[in-house]
């Protein structure tokens, strides 16, 4: 059960130094989780690269950054879905002389609803956010932190990974990817100097479930308020896992063991309980 224990919030230093020439990639980066991660790292002295499609709140929290700390912000606009806009990331880095040496893959999308009712473009956009992004930039950036023996890996994932979602079948499955990608690159980067820690919030107000086509009302009816985390908190509990080489974080007691009871259940009590509660399902 070690992978549902708490990340403690103070603990021993394991990030890389903040060097002049090396930055933290934060995708996701214009609101939500991914922006507290952002200011986080930022208040540690690191530099930050912010990279969203929304330019505007981008460049609004790099000035923000700069300031209130005196470290250097990037931006980088980018669309993750699409494969070039990817590769360009990665040479708009070499071109600024800037190593990544912690990468947070937080960007993240879901969409609602029986497949069987499901638009192919948008399924298929979220596997690309969801998946195809995190492998990319994972595969793209961990030669470099290995052959410097130095470097962190923070992939978001979600407590949906521990069992099936009827209604958001394609988003479970995702995310059951990203933590299972996630346990087995931390094996094989054992002994090199870079780390790899997977997060998985429960519900966060941050305006994510609105944007797949629920309400808050509607989300918060199915889950219980209790296991609402702020993102400020999960941000918190993200930054100090990363620093305590945590392979797992599940921000908020209520959420971890809602994370074990969803691993250790049997599939044919949980599938049909969680399908009648899910609101995408109701109507």
């Amino acid at each position: 059960m070690a992978a549902f224990r708490a990340a403690p919030y103070d603990c021993g230093m394991t990030l890389p130094a903040a060097r002049s020439d090396r930055t933290c990639l934060v995708t996701g980066a214009s609101s939500g989780i991914g922006a507290e991660i952002a200011k986080l790292l930022a208040a540690k002295g690191h530099g930050v690269t912010l990279l969203a499609r929304r330019e505007p709140k981008l460049r609004a929290l790099a000035k923000e950054l700069a300031s209130e700390h005196g470290i250097r912000a990037e931006v980088i606009v980018a669309d993750l879905t699409d494969e070039s806009s990817r590769t360009n990331i990665i040479s708009e880095l070499e071109s600024r002389e800037l190593a990544v040496n912690v990468l947070v893959n937080n960007a993240g999308m879901s969409t609602m609803g029986a497949v069987y009712r499901g638009d192919v473009a948008e399924e298929l956009t979220m596997v690309r956010t969801d998946v195809e992004a995190v492998v990319h930039l994972c595969t793209a950036l961990l030669p470099g932190m290995v052959e410097r023996r130095s470097g962190a890996v923070l992939n978001v994932a979600s407590t949906a990974a521990f069992q099936p979602l009827p209604g958001q079948a394609g988003y479970g499955a995702s995310k059951a990817f990203v933590l299972s990608y996630g346990h087995a690159i931390r094996a094989e980067l054992r002994g090199t100097g870079v780390t790899l820690t997977t997060l998985c919030p429960g519900p966060v107000e941050t305006g994510f479930g609105e944007a797949a086509g629920i309400t808050d009302e509607e989300a918060a009816g199915a889950l219980p308020k209790f296991m609402w985390v702020p993102p400020e908190e999960v941000a918190a509990a993200a930054i100090a896992g990363l620093d305590a080489d945590r392979a797992v974080v599940i921000p908020g007691i209520f959420n971890r063991l809602g994370a074990a009871g969803g691993w250790l259940t049997p599939r044919r009590l949980m599938m049909p309980l969680l399908a009648r509660q899910h609101p995408a399902l109701k109507h």
